[in-house]
């Protein structure tokens, strides 16, 4: 097999996150990813990295970055050289997790590389978390060892106070070859390290949620989910390709930009143009410069450079990917009317690893979600706990190669997993030809008066008028109502902000969807709270904290 986390026996000299694991009885169902079983002796490293090189591919441009490109023998003798470090001067262990703490670069990259090739346990966290946030996901994994670029090093040192253990930091720079202490010390090393002997259902990674409800949680992956999820949604969506060129503006440190832009592109050798501040005017750069092929966003991505697109060359794009939230359809419309290309939509979770719901290329529906990635099973679960009905609203459910195993939250884990799937927390409904349309998260369901109102529903609604940018809808308490919708709206420059706009907005929404949905409350804004990943933070909408 190679998927799965196991609890069993292992050769981890540090057992903490494998002795931490949820028990087989309360995690859900596995399948067999497609094609071939996989070794039971895995690293994904070597799968991913090393035999690339073996392939004779060594010389292949493996990163683009800054003016500057990387061949996949160079990024393999990089990982090599940071790998000796860990163990030799830092004393890491097998089994010992890592933090790293930088935006998309190639040290960044090699790091992560690095990490499994020593057989530590890879934990990335997103550049912009503060120091309180990252003393907790210090706390929680239990973390003695982290690489940081050096921008960032004043927040991590501050957590690594807050956090009370002692954590050995050592700083580089985005391309690896400057003054940092890591730099140093890996241009002192000879390539040539030999990766560490571990199982595919060994953890490699620690994932943590980003946190769109304000509690991130501790996602762990093994060695044979990272090849798994690279069986399942590039071939069969995707579509593989050797020669491709992939950018766009997810964090590798979440895991639609860990596929995105490592396992994915090096399970193949293609190559990848990162960006280390993904703007929409920067991502269009590099698809421009690089003559990109694929392109990983989420919709507020999609949307901006929707607006952006004038004078622009985007003809050597030939995928266009959306998650992290659900895409809007006046979104999928206007990059198509733009660019003649339909952004393939997906749904995947930290929980999962990546995406298991998607459109495919010639099987799309604008609106809905898509139907189960081959590999994985997909349902609706009804309120009273049976399989629904055709259109009938319930909750997603879904398995397949990867699965959710939380680190020491076995309520958590109890939430998540039942009856052998994982459930995902979004409500959906299935069609009769098995297409999956995205209601709303289980928790964002508004009900007022009595009438259940999707929020998402109503943020399509709003996002088709001409003067708004963006906009984001919740509930909010109501004494006559129970709840009334509320939206945030961003509006586009010169749009008016007044009680005029408010009302022009509302009667928009009463011509466009059922009137009883329409936002009784309208509130001007000039951003909307997001996580790093782009995912609307609606707990903080409902907060008062627009």
């Amino acid at each position: 097999m190679t998927g799965g986390v196991a609890g069993g026996a292992s050769g981890l000299a540090d057992p903490f996150v494998r002795d931490n694991l949820p028990p087989p009885a309360a995690r859900a169902v596995r399948l067999a990813p497609p094609g071939a079983p996989g070794p039971e002796r895995l690293n994904a490293a070597r799968a991913l990295l090393s035999d690339r090189i073996a392939e004779g591919g060594g010389g292949r441009t493996a990163v683009l970055f800054a003016g500057r490109s990387w061949t996949y023998g160079e990024i393999d003798s990089l990982s090599d050289r940071i790998a000796a470090v860990l163990v030799e001067d830092m004393g890491l262990v097998p089994g010992n997790r890592v933090l790293l703490r930088a935006p998309n670069t190639p040290m960044l990259v090699a790091c992560w590389f690095a990490v499994l090739k020593a057989g530590g346990i890879c934990v990335a966290t997103m550049p912009l978390l503060r120091a309180r946030e990252l003393a907790a996901v210090i706390a929680k994994a239990r973390i003695r060892h982290a690489l940081c670029h050096e921008s960032l090093a004043g927040e991590l040192r501050a957590a690594c106070g807050d956090a009370g253990e002692p954590v050995r930091v050592a700083l580089f720079t985005a391309a690896g070859d400057g003054a940092a202490e890591l730099d140093r010390a890996a241009a002192a090393k000879p390539p040539g390290f030999p990766v560490a002997d571990t199982a595919a259902s060994d953890p490699a990674i620690v994932a943590f949620t980003s946190g769109t409800t304000g509690r991130p949680k501790g996602c762990v992956h093994g060695h044979g989910d990272l090849l798994a999820i690279c069986d399942c949604f590039p071939p069969h969506v995707l579509g593989r390709g050797r020669d491709d060129v992939v950018t766009g503006s997810p964090p590798v440190a979440f895991a639609f930009g860990l596929g995105a832009f490592v396992c994915f592109p090096f399970r193949v050798g293609a190559a990848v143009a990162l960006i280390d501040r993904p703007s929409p005017a920067a991502i269009l750069d590099a698809v421009e410069r690089h003559r990109c092929t694929v392109l990983y966003a989420a919709p507020t991505a999609f949307r901006a450079m929707t607006d952006q697109l004038g004078g622009r060359d985007v003809s050597s794009l030939r995928r266009c990917v959306s998650a992290g939230e659900a895409l809007p359809r006046p979104v999928f419309e206007a990059w198509r009317a733009a660019t003649g290309l339909e952004i393939v939509d997906g749904i995947g979770s930290t929980e999962m690893l990546h995406i298991f719901v998607s459109g495919r290329p010639g099987d799309i529906r604008p609106g809905a979600t898509g139907r189960a990635v081959p590999g994985y099973e997909a349902k609706v679960i009804a309120p009273d706990g049976g399989d629904a009905a055709p259109d009938e609203v319930g909750r997603l459910a879904v398995r397949g190669p990867t699965g959710c195993a939380y680190l020491a939250d076995p309520e958590r884990q109890a939430e998540y997993v039942r009856d052998g799937w994982n459930l995902t927390g979004d409500l959906y409904r299935r069609d009769g030809d098995g297409y999956f349309w995205y209601v709303s998260r289980a928790d964002d369901l508004i009900v007022s008066a009595g009438y259940n109102i999707a929020g998402p529903e109503v943020e399509a609604a709003l996002l088709g008028h001409s003067d708004v940018a963006e906009c984001g809808v919740v509930g909010v308490p109501d004494p006559e109502r129970g709840q009334i919708v509320a939206a945030f709206v961003v509006p586009r420059e010169g749009a008016g902000r007044d009680a005029a706009a408010a009302a022009a907005l509302q009667d928009y929404v009463k011509k466009t969807i059922a009137p009883y949905k329409y936002p009784r409350s309208v509130t001007f804004v000039d951003a909307l709270p997001r996580t790093e990943t782009g995912k609307l933070q609606r707990f903080r909408l409902r907060g008062g904290a627009a």
